[in-house]
């Protein structure tokens, strides 16, 4: 199955006229976005940063873009020298279907209570083990995470869903955004997220919320990096 990083890497390969091997600071599935990935590689060619950047997206789909590049020190490592990584879950909360936002949103019919999912978003700050928060194939040694920031916040008819922390396991931010949008709904309490968390079992957690809805919005690096931050396009839901 062809995924992203193959389509970026095969267009830098013709930029740089040799194979050129990507390593990315996170993994998405299919079906998730991402404005603020961040992937480096190593080669011997010299190209201009534009020409890097114009000539890679000449070859790419118009779904998909390079927005900068720049030369890293070489112990850089896109994802071990990260220092935090945020999400963002767009649900499209009103009884119409989305229709131009259909594959950018998850969709939610029932009245969602934002402040309920705040009160019970808290509960999940700090470091704690989200055993009941990841997926059966995830491959994280530990599931142990810090979570810095969880916020909920309402635009309209978009319920947004962000979410800062050190790492993410394998559908960690899916599984929130799912058990949120229960206690937003009023399936479930908001000691219900409690027990979930503390209970380490993911069976007793909701379900996974679509991919549709969901974006790696950016990814921190220690200051002397000089990583930019993602350039996110004014007016979009993002």
């Amino acid at each position: 199955m062809p995924t992203l990083q193959r389509l970026f890497e095969r267009a830098l390969g013709q930029v740089a006229a040799e194979p050129v091997s990507l390593t990315c600071a996170g993994r998405t599935d299919a079906g998730v976005h991402a404005c603020g990935q961040v992937a480096h590689f190593d080669t011997t060619v010299t190209r201009g940063l534009r020409g890097w950047v114009l000539g890679a997206n000449s070859e790419l789909p118009r779904d998909a873009s390079i927005t900068w590049a720049r030369p890293v020190p070489g112990h850089f490592h896109a994802r071990y020298s990260a220092e935090a990584r945020t999400y963002r879950y767009l649900i499209s909360n009103r009884l119409a279907r989305p229709a131009l936002l259909s594959a950018r949103t998850a969709w939610v019919h029932r009245p969602l209570d934002q402040e309920r999912m705040q009160e019970a978003a808290q509960l999940l700050l700090g470091e704690h083990d989200f055993s009941a928060f990841r997926a059966a194939e995830c491959q994280a040694k530990s599931p142990i995470r810090r979570m810095e920031r969880l916020r909920i916040e309402r635009r309209g008819d978009l319920v947004v869903i962000e979410a800062t922390a050190n790492a993410f396991l394998h559908h960690m931010m899916r599984n929130i955004a799912g058990l949120l949008i229960a206690v937003g709904r009023g399936d479930a309490s908001v000691e219900h997220t409690r027990q979930v968390l503390l209970g380490r079992d993911r069976t007793r957690n909701a379900a996974t919320a679509p991919a549709a809805g969901l974006y790696l919005l950016s990814v921190r690096y220690p200051c002397a990096f000089s990583i930019p931050a993602p350039a996110l396009a004014e007016g979009f839901p993002v």
